[in-house]
């Protein structure tokens, strides 16, 4: 058994070169993959091919973005050939496309598809909604205009959501399932199995080098997932659960590739009149008593897993800012005494928490989040919901202007930039569970700053302003975090996995 991924820690890394491609790529066959974490959205017969819909989010085996980013969090050309700012304030960006794309269909890329494709996404996808203009320029490049400067714009070109597509009216636009991207749609089964076939006019010149993939979702299924690659059912098993890779180990037939710093989960605490979660005292009394690193022991294994700090940024970021640690004791009885000080002296009943089963781990995950809440005098129920319709169910019709809230719930969020990621604790966005007051605004003025400044090291100084503001207020509880691994049989060769799941491409993979 070997584990790749350059410097992951906790394990005992075989060297890399035992693991990785070790002779002259071949042409043709086909790998069978399963996907162990959930679909994010419930696809039918007319969107199983969009890229919203696609199982498990694996958009780069149909579809290209313009930008991608690739394992070390770097940006790097994909449609896009080059991407600058257009003006001082960083809002303004010009794009320049690459010449010689064609669509699955043999259509050529043009600035009007991108325009087409962007019109959806600023509408749909979180990260977009900033984009106020997009023109195709007389040379053939794109300028976006934002609504504000933002100096990490190239970052959210690269989103899983944000393909592009043939030009169409955004009521149909993708449901073709038409890409540009190494392999094409053969057929699909709405959330249960996509079949692709190799893209022969693949604008990387000598890729893909396989035939076909088929994509099989195993949410909630890894054991069923694992006894099929370990009986030639599959080649390649993804997102398993970090407590599983030693096991995996002693099977000399498998190799366990790591991401490297990967998803954690966001839990939703709704603000709305009459929640508990409307006293900051309970936030905190909340982020204190769950014990973090018994999750990380306990969840995932050490050296698997790493302590939350409440931002989206995760371990590995180096603008990551750290929680202090407090013994545990000390931390429990400052969380009754912040309870008994909101009016709650002999405790409180938060409700019920809901969860779906998004990655392996997270059932067992949320039971140790329950267990020692409840030391600090905290209580939750419990509620597993299904991934199909897990979206919706948690928002619900969720506007706060008209009275309608979203639940207790959790997420799971992968690797982003700091740009992005702390983007997401605005207050009209559902993770921050409507959070609003006066140091919600002063974290948007900081952010809008940061967003302005070019200069990285400056960023950097008020990024952890932001996460210092988040700490103290707790929009959102985010306890811990995991690598991500995933297993394949040793004659899949080329295949890197990825600390965003939903970056893995699968170009220059190959069968020995």
């Amino acid at each position: 058994m070997n584990i790749t991924r350059r410097g992951l820690a906790g394990l005992a890394l075989t060297p890399l070169a035992a693991g990785a491609q070790t002779a002259t790529p071949r042409r043709g066959g086909a790998i069978i993959v399963a996907q162990c974490s959930a679909t994010r959205f419930v696809a039918s017969a007319q969107t199983a091919r969009h890229p919203y819909f696609t199982v498990d989010l694996t958009t780069r085996i149909p579809y290209n973005a313009l930008v991608w980013v690739d394992r070390e969090m770097r940006l790097q050309p994909e449609l896009a050939t080059a991407w600058a700012p257009a003006s001082a304030d960083q809002s303004v960006w010009d794009i320049t496309l690459r010449p010689g794309v064609r669509f699955h269909d043999g259509t050529p890329l043009r600035a009007e598809d991108v325009v087409a494709s962007y019109e959806l996404h600023r509408q749909r996808n979180f990260a977009s909604g900033q984009i106020q203009k997009i023109e195709a320029m007389a040379d053939g490049r794109v300028r976006f205009t934002l609504d504000a400067g933002n100096s990490e714009f190239p970052y959210v070109l690269a989103e899983y959501q944000n393909m592009i597509m043939p030009a169409a009216p955004v009521e149909t636009i993708g449901n073709t399932g038409i890409g540009t991207g190494p392999f094409r749609f053969a057929s699909t089964d709405p959330n249960r199995i996509a079949v692709y076939e190799r893209n022969p006019a693949y604008w990387r010149e000598g890729f893909p080098y396989l035939d076909r993939i088929e994509l099989h979702n195993r949410e909630g299924q890894q054991e069923t997932a694992l006894a099929g690659l370990r009986s030639g059912q599959f080649d390649v098993v993804m997102t398993i659960d970090p407590r599983s890779v030693r096991g995996l180990q002693r099977d000399a037939d498998l190799i366990v590739d790591s991401g490297g710093g990967g998803h954690h989960y966001v839990v939703h605490l709704p603000k709305h009149p009459g929640s508990p979660f409307e006293d900051k005292r309970v936030r905190q009394a909340l982020a204190l008593g769950v014990d973090r690193e018994a999750i990380v022991r306990r969840v995932y294994g050490e050296g698997n897993g790493w302590v939350g700090n409440d931002s989206h940024l995760v371990a590995a970021d180096p603008n990551f800012l750290a929680l202090p640690r407090i013994p545990r004791a000390e931390a429990v009885a400052r969380a009754r005494a912040l309870l008994a000080a909101a009016g709650h002296p002999n405790g409180i009943n938060l409700g019920t928490l809901y969860w779906s089963p998004q990655s392996p781990e997270v059932g067992r995950y949320f039971q140790v989040l329950q267990e020692t809440a409840r030391e600090a005098g905290l209580t939750m129920a419990l509620e597993q919901r299904p991934a199909d319709g897990y979206v919706q169910f948690r928002t619900g019709d969720n506007d706060f202007s008209k009275g309608s809230f979203h639940r207790f719930a959790m997420t799971a969020v992968g690797p982003r930039n700091p740009g992005i990621s702390l983007f997401r604790m605005r207050g009209a966005f559902v993770e921050s569970g409507h959070w609003r007051g006066p140091q919600h605004d002063a974290y948007m003025a900081l952010y809008a700053q940061a967003m302005r400044e070019g200069d990285a090291q400056a960023r950097s100084a008020m990024f952890s302003q932001m996460q210092r503001i988040l700490h103290e207020e707790v929009p959102a509880l985010r306890p811990a975090g995991t690598m991500t691994f995933s297993v394949r049989r040793r004659h899949v060769q080329g295949f890197e996995f990825h600390p965003q799941i939903w970056s893995v491409r699968f170009d220059e993979v190959w069968r020995s």
